[in-house]
């Protein structure tokens, strides 16, 4: 049986929900971000009583076709965001290769549902990428734009700036309080 579970963006998300389900008796053959796979079928009893324990650490277990799909998107996209993206990345050729739709159906629900198009959320998720890697002086911008796939250090401030309304200096010199987690972008 497969579960989508909403809100997982992390290893640690990974984590946590792997150690609910085998505290709940759940035997699974997969956790990855947004998805299980279990041994068995889960009737209606155990799944709400999985679901209100995923909800007291923050998840939840989503129904509804369309959920689930707007879910799988934002989960590859911030998987890609976190490893680093090509810069002949294709959002299109990505989600179409996991998800098995057409593109253009892909983006409508998910524009309908997010109130934002796939593109937008993908370029927020890089620009708090970028935040992050910024804050902690892990990389210099050159390097940060090239493992987020700009084409240079200028797109990406521009883009930045274009977002938050600060250049990447700037919101370097005030630090932490400004950065968003990834599942709230």
């Amino acid at each position: 049986m497969k579960l989508f579970i909403k809100n997982m963006v992390c290893p640690r998300c990974v984590m946590s929900v792997e150690q609910l389900l085998t505290a709940s008796g759940v035997e699974y053959h997969s956790v990855r971000l947004g998805e299980v796979d279990t041994v068995q079928e889960l009737d209606k009893a155990k799944l709400e009583e999985i679901d209100r324990a995923l909800r007291k650490i923050g998840f939840e277990l989503l129904e509804d076709p369309a959920a689930k799909m707007i879910e799988k998107v934002k989960s590859l996209l911030i998987k890609v965001v976190q490893k680093g993206v090509d810069d002949h990345f294709s959002i299109q050729k990505y989600l179409k290769d996991y998800i098995f739709k057409d593109y253009s159906t892909i983006s409508k629900i998910f524009s309908q549902v997010e109130g934002v198009t796939i593109e937008h959320y993908f370029i927020l998720q890089k620009i708090e990428k970028s935040k992050e890697l910024l804050v902690y002086n892990e990389m210099a911008l050159g390097s940060i734009a090239a493992f987020l796939g700009y084409s240079s250090s200028q797109h990406l401030s521009a883009q930045f700036k274009q977002i938050t309304g600060m250049t990447p200096t700037q919101f370097k010199s005030m630090g932490h309080g400004l950065r968003k987690a990834i599942d709230k972008v």
